[in-house]
C-alpha cells in the first residue's frame, strides 16, 4: 500500500477495513509507514497533508537546484501534486523542466507549482496591494490561495495615496471572507481597508520604501499598531503566509467550522 498522504486517502482505508476488503493489520502497516523520509539534507514530511490537509511547501530560497529536485522527485514518486515551491528564479524552474519535472513557474512571484492540479476555487480571497511595486508580493498570496482552493480576485495599486482607487472596488471587499492588504511605505492601506468590512484582513508589510522605511520595519510597526480591529500581520514579503493563511480562513468559514 502506498504511503497515507491525506485525509481523504485515511478515511478511504478506515472505509475498507470496515467492508471487509483490507485486514486491520495490513491497515496498521499503511499507517506505520514512515511519516518522514530522510535524504539527508532535508526530511520530507510525508504526514503533513494528513495533519493540515495540505501538503508540505517547499522554501526555495537557500536550497540548489539539485536539493530541490531531489525533495521533489521524491514527494512526486510517493503520490503527491500541487506542490508549491515559493522564491525560485527562473533558472532553477528551466532546471526542473530540463529534468523532466512538470513545473508551472510563475516569474512575477517567484513561484512553481509542481504537478498541478486545476481546482475550482471556492469562496473568495481578496488581495489588494497598494502599489504596483508590491505586486511580486501579492502574487505570492494569490497565486498559494488559488493553488490552494480559493477563489481570488486581485485588486492592485489602490494605495492610501488615491483612496478613491479602493472604495471603487467596495462591492467585491464585502463580498470577501477574507482580505490580504499588501503595502510598504507607511502600510496605512490594511487599516483603512480594516475599518470597512467584516471579514479578517491580513497585513502584508513589504521592503518597499525610502530610507526611512528600514526594508519594511516602518509597515509592519504601522500595521502591528493598527487602530482597526480584525486586522492581523504577517512578516515582512510574507506573501505565502499570508495566502495560506487567507486560504484556511476561507475555506473553513465555506465548511461551516
Amino acid at each position: 500500500m502506498a504511503k497515507m498522504n491525506d485525509k481523504n486517502e485515511v478515511l478511504e482505508l478506515l472505509n475498507k477495513v470496515k467492508e471487509g476488503k483490507v485486514s486491520p493489520q495490513d491497515a496498521l502497516f499503511s499507517l506505520q509507514k514512515a511519516p518522514f523520509e530522510d535524504l539527508g539534507y532535508a526530511k520530507i514530511d510525508y504526514h503533513r497533508g494528513l495533519r493540515q490537509g495540505i501538503a508540505e511547501v517547499i522554501y526555495g530560497q537557500h536550497k540548489t537546484p539539485e536539493q530541490i529536485l531531489g525533495i521533489v522527485s521524491h514527494m512526486i514518486s510517493n503520490g503527491l501534486g500541487n506542490i508549491l515551491i515559493t522564491r525560485i528564479s527562473p533558472q532553477v524552474a528551466d532546471f526542473l523542466k530540463a529534468n523532466n519535472i512538470d513545473i508551472d513557474y510563475h516569474s512575477d512571484a517567484a513561484l512553481g507549482v509542481v504537478s498541478p492540479v486545476k481546482k475550482e476555487g471556492v469562496g473568495l480571497v481578496v488581495i489588494a496591494s497598494a502599489g504596483t511595486s508590491d505586486i511580486s508580493v501579492s502574487e505570492e498570496a494569490a497565486l498559494t490561495a488559488e493553488t490552494l482552493g480559493s477563489k481570488v480576485e486581485r485588486i492592485y495599486d489602490v494605495g492610501v495615496s488615491g483612496l478613491h482607487r479602493l472604495l471603487a472596488h467596495m462591492e467585491i471587499l464585502t463580498k470577501a471572507r477574507a482580505i490580504v492588504a499588501v503595502a510598504g511605505m507607511e502600510g496605512a492601506l490594511s487599516s483603512v481597508i480594516g475599518g470597512l468590512v467584516s471579514c479578517p484582513v491580513i497585513a502584508v508589510p513589504t521592503s518597499v520604501g525610502y530610507g526611512a522605511s528600514f526594508g519594511g520595519l516602518a509597515p509592519l510597526l504601522a500595521m502591528l499598531n493598527s487602530c482597526a480591529a480584525g486586522v492581523s500581520v504577517v512578516n515582512i514579503d510574507n506573501g505565502f503566509g499570508a495566502g495560506f493563511l487567507a486560504n484556511r480562513i476561507n475555506q473553513q468559514v465555506g465548511s461551516g467550522k
